[in-house]
């Protein structure tokens, strides 16, 4: 199963305790579905939770039955609930305050989502229908699709009123409210009703920084060890022209011994080099040594003193 498959086999594992909450989710299932008119219901769906979830959900609801069930359930394929009963539909009508005279215009009812748990409960609806989220181990995306131009707007002056501040977008004929943001994902999730989803997202989210805080500090330690076998490199370049030119025996005591010490032990770091002295130096004092080393070698004949 998906990611989205296992959120919404979560969010139907919701109890139908309360008539309006049932409503309020059966009203964002009906406003995200296939069709709703004064003379049909159809909604589909490929989710087996969905699909045992909406006969359930529209009786504790309404009190009334789909015309027309799948005739099996089966996850991943495409299983279709239809009302065509006039008697039906004009009760689902009546609960949103909807005319079954005239053609249903296609807005939220904010009478009918007064409270903040109907309010959740509408975005349940919405989301199991019309809804989808994405692996949060490859990415970070949740979306609402809809072709009603006037729900997707009044969604983005409801969204608010839960905390919520989705993006919105259009895809070909559809009108999308999306999140991109792990923070707001797991929000969205926690408030309709799937904290493990929740929870999930942001464990993915944690694993995803540590392992790029451990790739930032890999390539740091990688770019400090080649930087210093570059300049490892070039310093005994340079104290190998002095050894040719026949200078260093010429040099202080001090840069003698740090030339030698520098070509019996390429890999050291600074600081571990200037732990060898004698006495021991401290980093930057060697640091300077060397650069004397490297500017003599740039200039035969010049001789030199260290600290």
């Amino acid at each position: 199963m998906s990611f989205s498959s296992d959120t919404k086999a979560e969010l139907c594992r919701e109890k139908l305790s309360r008539s309006c909450c049932a409503q309020a989710e059966a009203y964002g299932a009906l406003l995200f579905c296939n069709a709703f008119t004064p003379q049909e219901i159809r909604i589909t769906t490929q989710s087996a939770d969905v699909a045992q979830r909406l006969p359930r959900l529209f009786r504790k609801a309404f009190g009334v039955k789909f015309d027309c069930l799948p005739e099996a359930i089966v996850a991943g394929h495409k299983m279709t609930f239809r009302m065509t009963e006039p008697a039906a539909i004009r009760t689902v009508l009546d609960a949103y305050g909807y005319s079954p005279e005239t053609a249903v215009a296609l807005h939220i009812n904010y009478a009918a989502l007064e409270k903040d748990c109907c309010k959740a409960a509408f975005f349940r609806g919405a989301f199991l229908v019309g809804g989808s989220v994405t692996d949060p181990a490859k990415r970070y995306h949740l979306e609402l699709s809809t072709s009603h131009l006037a729900v997707h707007r009044e969604l983005q002056a409801l969204a608010p009123e839960l905390n919520l501040s989705p993006r919105e977008t259009r895809r070909k004929a559809s009108y999308l409210t999306y999140f991109k943001q792990s923070d707001a994902i797991a929000d969205f999730l926690t408030t309709i009703g799937a904290p493990v989803a929740a929870m999930e997202v942001m464990n993915a989210k944690l694993e995803k920084n540590l392992v790029n805080g451990v790739n930032r500090q890999y390539n740091c330690d990688v770019a400090n060890v080649e930087k210093a076998v570059a300049a490892a490199q070039e310093q005994i370049a340079a104290i190998r022209r002095l050894e040719e030119r026949g200078i260093l025996p010429h040099l202080s005591d001090k840069l003698r011994e740090t030339a030698r010490l520098r070509v019996e032990h390429p890999e050291l770091s600074l600081s571990e080099l200037a732990a060898l002295c004698v006495p021991p130096v401290s980093k930057s004092c060697l640091n300077h040594r060397l650069r004397k080393l490297t500017e003599l070698a740039q200039e035969p004949g010049q001789s030199g003193e260290a600290p």
